[in-house]
Parts: structure tokens; sequence; C-alpha cells
């Protein structure tokens, strides 16, 4: 049933609810501890991006999800509960901030569409400390939202968490959550407009062309005479607009540029916000089946259907690219088996995006019980994809070749509810948004064999293909 503050049900919910709420309360009173209610309601369908756009504060944290091919989307704004950190126990913190969390919240509503129980929502930087002393994200930021709103398959579900004590007011909670159903469903029809002067930019390269070649070859020689077989590395472009950025328009962007990519956000509550278009999955668990992919190998869409298929065969029988590709097939394979988990490797195809195509290798496992999703996260990130091998020595050259913070490129961003059900992302094709300046980031994968002419003409392809979204 979906909830409307006009409709008849609106007395049945109410008095549900209040008792509901003052159960909790009764609870909180009695073990002298704080309780989060988790409200879980039907609403009219709404696009999230837009209730993002409407309710969203500079100095709120908030996230955006979403992923087309499932049809899916969430927002999530404001936190009632959060967790910001650094160092290396980051991944079994934020698990540990998650599972007391858990204890603490009791729910309301049906719980058995999807999203309708409180997500935790979670973005990790690449490396656990960020040498930048003015890095404008923590290390790791896991947080449980006060608004959730998400749409799955044309269902629209809102989730409300307050924080439940003995001085609370049950009557303005209401108020409030009523109020605020209202709002969002004056949003129903309304759409994000583009009427706008196209921005002008200003673009500046961090690692002049030259330079990143350069780099290039510096790693060659270190592949050449060290274990390290592939090296990661990444430049960034930075951008300053005749205006202040639009996020909500650039996500809009995102989304119809790369409908089969993961359009993601977040906010650090300071005013700067972490988008992009990502194409790669790190994880997903659904009723303990996990699913990951190996996306490594590329080569540019070509102008015509018989060059485009004329770059697949080229991409498919090249040496070097399949090499690493394996990597990363090796790598992912080994680290869950770590675990415990049996992966099942599924059989190799191609991911096709707009202007670039990769090799593509989902693996499959299932969960144990016992294994919290942030230990597989932790397990995997980051994977040669994105760092290279071995990885941990990797690290060491990337540190040595960018002369610029990481930060949440190619960092986890994601999800997890109480069941275990998650989703992240690798945080590639991204950039980083700060009123009128934008840095934009993406990497290639440099190995023997590679050719610092193409590696630099990979990155420009992937940079050019953000830079357009952006407004």
């Amino acid at each position: 049933m979906t909830v409307s503050p006009c409709a008849a049900d609106f007395c049945v919910y109410n008095r549900e609810l209040y008792q509901f709420l003052v159960a909790a309360q009764r609870k909180s009173i009695k073990n002298n501890s704080t309780q989060i209610a988790s409200i879980s309601l039907e609403i009219n369908l709404v696009d999230p991006l837009v209730v993002l756009n409407k309710l969203a504060q500079p100095h709120q944290l908030n996230f955006y999800w979403e992923n087309q091919g499932k049809k899916e989307a969430i927002a999530a704004i404001g936190a009632v509960a959060k967790l910001q950190i650094e160092g290396k126990e980051r991944f079994s913190k934020s698990e540990g901030f998650i599972k007391y969390c858990l204890k603490n919240i009791i729910n309301f509503g049906n719980t058995e569409r999807s999203f309708s129980k409180p997500l935790f929502f979670c973005g990790f930087s690449f490396f656990d400390i960020n040498n930048q002393e003015n890095y404008p994200f923590p290390a790791a930021t896991v947080f449980l939202p006060r608004w959730q709103i998400s749409v799955k398959e044309e269902c629209c579900i809102l989730v409300a968490n307050f924080i439940i004590h003995a001085d609370v007011n049950i009557e303005k909670i209401l108020q409030s959550l009523w109020r605020k159903i209202e709002i969002i469903h004056s949003w129903e029809f309304y759409s994000l407009h583009q009427d706008f002067q196209e921005p002008k930019f200003s673009k500046k390269s961090v690692a002049n062309p030259e330079k990143f070649k350069r780099s290039v070859l510096s790693a060659l020689e270190t592949i050449r005479s060290t274990h390290i077989s592939k090296i990661v590395l990444a430049d960034a472009l930075d951008v300053r607009s005749n205006t202040p950025f639009n996020l909500f328009n650039s996500l809009h962007n995102l989304r119809q540029l790369h409908p089969n990519c993961y359009i993601f956000s977040t906010s650090n509550g300071k005013g700067q916000n972490f988008i992009g278009a990502s194409p790669e999955r790190l994880i997903c668990i659904h009723n303990q089946q996990l699913i990951t992919d190996a996306l490594a190998g590329s080569a540019a869409r070509g102008k015509t259907p018989a060059e485009d298929a004329t770059n697949a065969d080229r991409l498919l029988n090249s040496e070097k690219e399949r090499h690493e590709h394996s990597l990363v097939i090796d790598f992912i394979t080994q680290r869950l088996s770590q675990l415990g988990l049996l992966p099942q490797i599924l059989p190799p195809r191609l991911r096709q995006l707009s202007n670039i195509q990769h090799l593509w290798t989902p693996i499959s496992a299932i969960v144990p019980n016992e294994v919290h999703p942030l230990k597989i996260v932790s397990q995997l990130h980051p994977t040669p994809a994105v760092a290279g091998t071995a990885p941990d020595a990797a690290c060491v050259e990337i540190r040595r070749y960018e002369s610029f913070e990481r930060g949440l490129y190619a960092a986890p961003l994601g999800w997890i509810d109480a069941d275990g059900n998650c989703e992240f992302i690798v945080g590639i094709r991204s950039a980083l948004i700060n009123g009128d300046r934008a840095r934009l980031y993406a990497g290639a994968g440099i190995v023997a064999g590679s050719d610092p002419e193409k590696e630099l003409t990979e990155i420009q392809l992937k940079l050019q293909a953000l830079l357009k979204a952006l407004v």
C-alpha cells in the first residue's frame, strides 16, 4: 500500500506509527540506551535524483547511486549515525560500527521489498591514510542516513531513520515524517531542468603529457627489473568553470551518457562532492550469492560497426591485454579463496561502453554467514585493475610516480544492508567537484609491452568521457 498523507490510511498509519515510536521510547528508557527507529513506507514514484537535488544541503553527508540496468536508484540524505576514520583498521572498525548500529535499530513497515531496510553508505579512499593534508574526504566514511529514497523497478520506498531517547518528542517526529512525504510527493512530476548556458572551462593536466609518458617509461623499467608485473598509473585533469558546477545536472548527464555504468555521488558535508560513472563493480552480494568483476584490458570503440568489430577482435586477441586481464582474475580468485570462498570463473566477454570497451570476466561465489561484506572489500581492494601486481608493491610505486592524492579515486564506494546484501563499485571515471573547480581522474595499466603514447591516449579518452557530462 502506497502511503499518502491525504489518504484514508493516514490515521491508521499515524496510530500504528505512534504506538511503534512510543514502544521504542519505552525500550530506550528501560535499557537507558538510544534506539534508532527505522520507518519504511512505500510512496508515490519520484526520481531519487530530484529528491537529492531538492533536499541535499552542503553541510550534510549524502550519497547517490544509480544502476539503470537493474532499474534502481537510491538517494541518501543527512546522517543519524556516522563514522569517519583513517588507518589500517578502517574496514574492521567500519564493520564494527555497522554491527553496533544494527543492534539498536528497530524496524517499522514492510521490509520485504528491495531497499526497504536501512542501508549503510560507505566511501573508502584508495590508501588507508591520505598524504595530502587538505584532501577533503576522510580515508573511510560510513553513515546511516536520515532519509533514504529508493526506486527499484517502479516501486518507490522511503526509509526514515530517527534517533529515539527519553526526551524525544514523538509527535514532532510524526509531523516531520508526514510533512516530508507531502513535500516529496509534490515532486512526483518534477524533472531536472537543463535550461542553462554552456559553461566555459579552462583545463590543466596535473602531470603534463610528457611527464606522464616519462613515468610510463620509468614504470616499464621497474617492471623489467623487479617482481612487479603491472603498475596502474593515473593522471588528473584540473578544470575550472566560469560558473559553479551543477552537481545534479552533471549526474543527470552522466546517467544519460553512460546508461550501462554505475552513476554515483558522495558528499563530505563540507560542500565537496565526488562523482562519476564507473563501469567496474567490486562486489555485489544478494542472498549470500557474490558476484565480482575482473575488468582489465581496454580498446577504443570504433566510429563504424566494422571499425568497432576490428577493435574488439584486436582486444580479444591481444597478448598484452589478455595478460593484463589474467592478472586480475588470478588475484581475485586467490583473495576470495583466502577467505574460505570457492570462486567460480564465468565465461569471459566484452564490456562495451559508449567510447571504450574492456575485457570482462565475472566471478561468483557463495558467502558464508560469518564473512562480513567489508572483509571481502578489504581483501579485494585494491585489485590489480586499479593498482597493479603485486598490489602492495605497486602501491609504493604509485605514490612515487603520482604527484596528486588519489583519495576516493579507484577506491570502494557502496552500500550494505542488515542482511549482508551489498554492492560496491570502484570509483573510476570520476571527479572531485568543489564549487567552480573539478579534478578529473583516469588511469591505465602499465605492463611489459605498454606503449607510453597509447597509454596516454587511453587516459585522455577516459577523461573526455567524463568531461562531456560536467556542467
